[in-house]
């Protein structure tokens, strides 16, 4: 089947959302954050592991996929599903933000067809288009494709931007036109920088071709400001359908992810709390901590008293440093564990406050303690 947004409640004073997504795989709460496991892997863990800790949807990666191990062999497996032994949904986006990072000339290498790019594996030259990336997906057979987009960088001005958003309009029909797995959800992605015009009219017609979810694309490029990513979430969100998912690419900072739902966003990705764990950092309520940091040697504390993870309620911090500064790979999972059960507990709550309508409330309180302490 196709997934289905059933809207259940909308905070009071914010356009905040409560609902439930459901998919094949069981029917989830939202708001909902994501962990990504680009290579059918979240990194450093099992899928036993991020059960355990609450996850739901997880990303992969179509790019990384169909270089290596490629689609036909987890087709053969039958699917993402079986191949990853993953139980829960999963999403795969285009490829298109790795291919636009590997295109050196924009000018040249974005063509109407697609792109072209070099493996960053081997240097080997590749053609991906709006067809090829809609029929990978199709065969990984995950829950939830995405459109293939162009990701332009932050620094695009006006007349850029406007041409990429007339050329993702016709990549999506193109990619729709293709997409022939019918257990499978298509999602479009409206682009458009900080522009409100531009925001407006892309979202228009995207949702004209009644895709199955929208995502408010191009907010997490390099050199971005958050005023400029919030604006793009306030120019699309009125123009998209109440009774589809609305989903942000790649934001993962607590900050962004309470603005972003404050502005009616249901569905959230990205691999920073991997990516930090792998560089000894934590999230805690009063902001991030480095676990290789001096004070921490003797300190004989959990992460976070507050917290229920599994590296919580066994390990210290002093035993956690000593892993990672012996670089131990063990510190990096049970920081890894930590930072996503963080931000799916996070979630947990936020869905709470907007059934008892205080959402304002609890953004307010938890960025006034998580602000009060700054990165050490």
């Amino acid at each position: 089947m196709k997934i289905k947004y059933e809207l259940l409640k909308k905070d009071k004073s914010t356009n905040a959302r409560y609902g439930l997504l459901h998919t094949n795989h069981g029917s989830y709460e939202t708001p909902i954050f994501m962990p990504v496991g680009t290579q059918a892997t979240v990194k450093t863990l099992s899928p036993e592991e991020l059960k355990e800790v609450g996850s739901a949807v997880v990303l992969a990666n179509t790019y990384h996929l169909w270089l290596r191990p490629g689609e036909d062999l987890v087709a053969k497996a039958g699917g993402l599903h079986p191949f990853m032994n993953y139980d829960g949904p999963i999403l795969t986006d285009s490829g298109g933000f790795q291919v636009f990072s590997l295109a050196k000339d924009k000018k040249k290498d974005i063509v109407e067809e697609g792109v072209h790019f070099k493996s960053h594996l081997d240097g080997r030259k590749l053609f991906l288009t709006p067809e090829l990336s809609i029929q990978i997906q199709n065969k990984l057979d995950s829950d939830i494709a995405m459109s293939f987009d162009e990701c332009p960088p932050a620094s695009a001005d006006y007349n850029y931007l406007k041409n990429s958003v007339e050329r993702t309009l016709r990549w999506a029909k193109r990619g729709l036109e293709v997409h022939q797995n019918p257990n499978q959800s298509l999602f479009g992605i409206v682009q458009g920088g900080a522009y409100e015009d531009l925001r407006k009219f892309s979202a228009i017609e995207t949702v004209k071709m009644n895709f199955d979810g929208y995502s408010v694309g191009g907010v997490a490029n390099d050199g971005e400001s958050k005023e400029d990513m919030y604006k793009a979430i306030d120019y699309s969100i009125p123009y998209l359908p109440e009774d589809k998912p609305r989903y942000l690419m790649g934001i993962g900072e607590p900050e962004d992810l309470l603005e972003g739902i404050e502005r009616g966003i249901d569905m959230f990705d990205c691999v920073l709390p991997t990516r930090l764990a792998r560089h000894a950092n934590a999230f805690t309520r009063n902001g991030k901590i480095n676990i290789r940091n001096a004070k921490y040697k003797e300190d004989f504390t959990p992460i976070e008293n507050s917290c229920d993870c599994y590296a919580c309620k066994h390990y210290t911090k002093a035993y956690i440093r000593h892993l990672m500064v012996a670089e131990e790979t063990f510190g990096a999972r049970l920081l890894s564990i930590h930072n996503i059960r963080f931000l799916i507990k996070m979630m947990e709550e936020i869905r709470l406050s907007i059934q008892k309508d205080t959402f304002s409330t609890y953004k307010q309180e938890f960025l006034k303690k998580y602000k009060d302490v700054k990165n050490d």
